[in-house]
């Protein structure tokens, strides 16, 4: 979904993801997709956090991507988390199958997904219980009291139901028989009970859209288009859909509904979009090999949270997009790194178990110096680990995960929309020195989304790269070769010649190469030089200063990469607006360092790194700048929350 913004406006946001919101009543509903003006109450609302959750079956990411659709094309700032179970199937009504989908959106600039909802929706005792503690005091629950039976809350320890023993007391519960209404709405559509229970996401899409006054046209098209096949069961979801928006219109036990205007932050002008982070990085890399004018060749073994970027390449073959699904990891990369060789803007993606398996074909890609991505989107680990859930713990794996010294640049998004732009400048830096470059997402980016405004094309930057084409050394006799180890002067980048290329053959392979000739060689200083040229090859890379946010002078300053830039930014506008000072900076290159970080590590008496690991990056600078780096970390496999660092941040302050 797009939406346009013809010009910038601002407003000042110090409260990232409160678990509370403002609100003040402002008269009647307007009407809303054709419907009635209602006569209810309206409130205000500066922001809202609202998680669903139910059965992995009950279509919870579906009703959350809906919402969250129509939310950016209303025009809200916002930042998703969807939670999904490990398990491919796990049994229903358990807590292990539960999932979730939660969104923050709001009329101002926000940087998280938000600490705690302010609105549950629950489809089985299940989700009620993993999610409840979650919850502030004075939160709405949406209960679908159909499933609250014996048996259901047996099987997650409920002895008495929730909904009668006082124990939701502390939060303003809403009790709807989601179930019974869906089958009684769709009566006449003749489905069977299961078919018509499938729709009761959509009706609690369309409650919740009452509720929050979202736009109705594009789900009812959605669906329409999603089941054009089966265009009986696209209107029985439609009408489905209206059922809860009419039903939220009509009952008394919900007498409120809620407005949250369009953002007002400073938006540039264009065209926006929402966008996950696998999708943006998808989008990323194909721009990349259109501004380099190569084509892309994705090398993937599938792979949780990393699959969604093969499955969406395989849909770009109008853009010179080759996809290969291969047998496993080694043969995915090895066939990358093939298609490097052969002049092909080469990719790879995984995550963590598998950048253990592709680690032999990263060092033979250093040996020969060929252009690769190795797109790594981090999980919880270590094996099989948390397949589903979150973690920054594969930085060092990337840094040093290779046998002899092979030296590969490293470089971090910081948001969903921020992908795209780190897939380009990650191929920026394969193409210009020759060097497989990690980029390191995670599953809190990949599946998380927010707005992202979709750049003009001469906005991006010019990629191309220039073949060898003929000789390029003249021997003491006068004969014309080509060497295809003599470097690049400024970059130490070897050329680049494709197989075919008459008169430019050559060796490759992972056994020591002699300077210049490439020809195999094993003399002792040979090595030592080439060791020391690749390494200065990457210590060489051009990469940005680090900025610092310090507007106040302080003496502390919170660092961090990757995808710990909203929780800690929004802390730390928590701590300035309660008045205690604060530095951030935030980094995209790892590997190399961006030349004034030491500089500025040592400007400041104490330095806090939070991370999803147990102090990687705090362990690197510790090292490379001898400096009393303070690691915050958890391993949870969840995301930080604002709230949780604001505290740490305020307390290292005082220390």
């Amino acid at each position: 979904m797009t939406s346009q913004v013809s010009s910038p406006a601002e407003k000042a946001d110090g409260a990232d993801g409160a678990d509370g919101a403002n609100d003040t009543v402002v008269g009647e509903q307007r009407s809303t997709a054709g419907q009635k003006p209602s006569e209810k109450e309206i409130r205000r609302l500066d922001r809202v956090i609202i998680r669903f959750a139910g059965d992995s079956g009950d279509g919870m990411q579906l009703t959350g991507d809906r919402f969250t659709s129509e939310t950016a094309t209303f025009g809200n700032d916002l930042s998703t988390l969807p939670n999904f179970p490990a398990e491919i199937r796990a049994p229903a009504g358990t807590l292990p199958g539960v999932s979730s989908f939660q969104l923050h959106f709001a009329d101002h600039d926000i940087l998280t997904p938000g600490d705690a909802p302010n609105v549950l929706v629950a489809m089985n005792p299940a989700a009620l219980k993993a999610n409840i503690t979650d919850l502030p005091r004075g939160a709405e629950i949406i209960v679908n009291t159909d499933e609250f039976t014996k048996r259901p809350m047996a099987k997650v320890g409920y002895d008495t139901s929730p909904l009668e023993d006082g124990s939701l007391d502390a939060y303003n519960v809403h009790p709807v028989p989601l179930t019974t209404m869906t089958i009684e709405a769709l009566k006449d559509f003749g489905l069977s009970r299961k078919e018509a229970e499938r729709s009761k996401n959509m009706f609690a899409l369309g409650l919740l859209s009452w509720m929050y006054h979202r736009p109705t046209e594009g789900t009812e098209r959605f669906l329409r288009t999603k089941f054009a096949k089966k265009p009986r069961i696209a209107e029985a979801n439609v009408a489905a859909f209206r059922a809860g928006w009419n039903f939220g219109e009509t009952t008394e036990d919900f007498a409120v509904s809620y407005e949250v205007a369009p953002a007002t932050r400073a938006f540039p002008p264009g065209t926006y979009r929402n966008i996950s982070g696998n999708l943006a990085l998808s989008y990323g890399l194909i721009a990349a090999s259109q501004q380099a004018d190569l084509p892309l060749y994705l090398g993937s073994y599938p792979i949780t949270p990393a699959s969604d970027i093969l499955h969406e390449l395989s849909k770009h073959k109008n853009f010179g997009v080759r996809t290969f699904q291969a047998e496993d990891e080694i043969a995915a990369i090895g066939a990358a790194l093939g298609a490097a060789f052969g002049g092909q803007l080469a990719v790879t993606t995984t995550s963590g178990p598998g950048v253990a398996l592709k680690s032999e074909t990263i060092g033979l890609a250093v040996s020969l110096e060929l252009p690769l991505l190795v797109v790594a989107i981090q999980r919880g680990g270590p094996s099989t680990g948390l397949p589903t859930k979150t973690e920054q713990a594969d930085l060092l794996q990337a840094m040093y995960g290779r046998n002899g010294e092979a030296p590969v640049p490293i470089v971090a998004p910081r948001t969903p929309a921020d992908c795209f732009d780190a897939a380009m400048d990650a191929a920026r830096i394969a193409l210009t020195y020759r060097t497989p470059v990690f980029l390191l997402s995670d599953g809190y980016l990949a599946n998380g989304s927010e707005p992202w405004r979709i750049p003009e094309i001469d906005e991006l930057p010019d990629l191309r790269v220039q073949f060898a084409t003929g000789p390029n050394h003249e021997l003491a006799d006068g004969t014309e070769v080509f060497w295809p180890y003599k470097r690049d002067p400024q970059t130490l980048a070897r050329p680049w010649a494709v197989p075919g290329t008459p008169g430019l053959e050559h060796r490759i392979g992972g056994i020591e190469k002699q300077d210049g000739t490439g020809n195999i060689s094993y003399d002792p200083a040979n090595h030592d030089f080439m060791v020391r040229t690749r390494q200065a090859k990457v210590d060489g890379i051009e990469v940005p200063d680090v900025e610092v946010d310090d507007p106040d002078r302080a003496r502390t300053l919170v660092l961090g990469w990757g995808s710990t830039y909203g929780p800690i930014a929004a802390a730390v506008r928590r701590l300035r607006a309660a008045g205690t000072p604060i530095a951030q900076a935030h980094l995209r290159h790892l590997n190399p360092f961006p030349r004034n970080l030491g500089e500025i590590l040592g400007r400041y008496e104490k330095v806090v790194v939070p991370e999803m690991n147990l102090g990687q990056l705090a362990t690197l600078l510790r090292a490379k700048y001898l400096v009393d780096a303070h690691s915050y970390n958890q391993v949870n496999g969840m995301p930080f929350k604002a709230e949780q660092l604001a505290t740490a941040l305020k307390e290292a302050t005082h220390d």
